[in-house]
């Protein structure tokens, strides 16, 4: 398994994984949200790759990571309120779905067809590295299709191994939650998936308040708008009111669960009650948690305010009924 932490070794990191990525292989790489599994969005046998090796269905589009405002104009269009966004939130856990431009080079399975691509500028590495490339990454997470997914190197290891070519070990990713995406909507913001950037940070610095989606028909517009998602092999419950022997208990704030007592885990997302922390160690306690019980998870209840909103979401698509 070819894995490389990044360290003191920036610049070998950056040489190897451009001469992968330039063969149309993939790369598992660090961002500040979660770990990518990484393609020239502009390969389509790149991006097929991307598909395959996650098992991801390719009516699902995937996020394009960018370097910067101006690499993200050769590609797509720009709205004077997506532009404020931009220019507030880059780089950063904003994801925004905007129009392609007629003759992107951007490969049609990257934004599964559709007329609109989803955009991200990433923080750290990630950026650095795509403006060496000099080229658009398509990078969903890196792991199986509908796992949960991984925040450090050794989760994709353990996913996915030999089916990636470069491994880069960046540490653990300092958010741990998937970024928050948004479109433009007949005028108005509208939220498509929450995640590491608060609704209420968009809405205090845009002065508007975001459109929700209502109804249940599953319009796919954007990454991570299955309803079954980020599962665990064993069933999740969340807001859960008691536990059974043998099962495995997250616990936030230091809230116990009732019967949480005779539990084979117990996990605290965060003793002190802190959402960011919280986010943070989500995807790995629901592994650890998943890895201790062959029972259910028992996941006490999280308030849905500020990186709670992302928080639930996610732990509401881990308990949906799988497919």
């Amino acid at each position: 398994m070819n894995v490389l932490i990044i360290g003191d070794n920036k610049i070998l990191a950056m040489d190897r994984a451009c001469a992968v990525l330039s063969t149309g292989q993939l790369i598992a790489l660090p961002t500040e949200t979660v770990y990518g599994l990484a393609a020239d969005a502009t390969n389509g046998e790149a991006v097929a790759r991307i598909f395959e090796v996650k098992g991801r269905p390719r009516f699902n589009p995937l996020i394009c990571h960018m370097s910067s405002i101006e690499m993200a104009r050769r590609y797509v269009h720009f709205d004077e309120m997506t532009l404020r966004l931009a220019e507030i939130f880059w780089p950063g856990p904003l994801t925004l779905v905007l129009p392609l431009k007629p003759d992107s080079p951007i490969h049609p399975l990257t934004s599964a067809g559709l007329e609109t691509l989803a955009v991200r500028v990433p923080t750290g590495f990630a950026r650095e590295l795509i403006a060496r490339y000099d080229h658009p990454l398509a990078a969903p997470s890196a792991n199986t299709s509908g796992k949960v997914s991984p925040t450090t190197a050794a989760h994709v290891a353990a996913d996915l191994g030999e089916k990636v070519q470069l491994i880069l070990d960046g540490g653990p990713a300092s958010i741990g939650l998937e970024s928050t995406i948004v479109k433009m909507t007949d005028g108005s913001l509208e939220l498509l998936r929450p995640g590491g950037l608060t609704s209420e940070d968009i809405e205090q610095a845009m002065g508007v308040t975001l459109r929700r989606r209502t109804g249940t028909a599953p319009i796919i517009e954007a990454p991570g708008m299955l309803r079954s998602h980020y599962a665990p092999s064993a069933p999740l419950q969340m807001n859960a009111q008691f536990a059974e022997p043998g099962d495995a208990v997250i616990r936030f704030a230091g809230q116990e669960v009732p019967g949480d007592t005779q539990a084979a885990i117990i996990l605290d997302l965060s003793p002190a009650g802190n959402l960011r922390e919280a986010a943070a160690n989500l995807f790995d306690y629901i592994k650890c948690a998943d890895a201790a019980t062959d029972r259910h998870i028992r996941v006490a209840p999280i308030a849905p305010t500020g990186l709670g909103e992302a928080i639930n979401d996610r732990l509401e698509r881990a308990a949906a009924p799988r497919p």
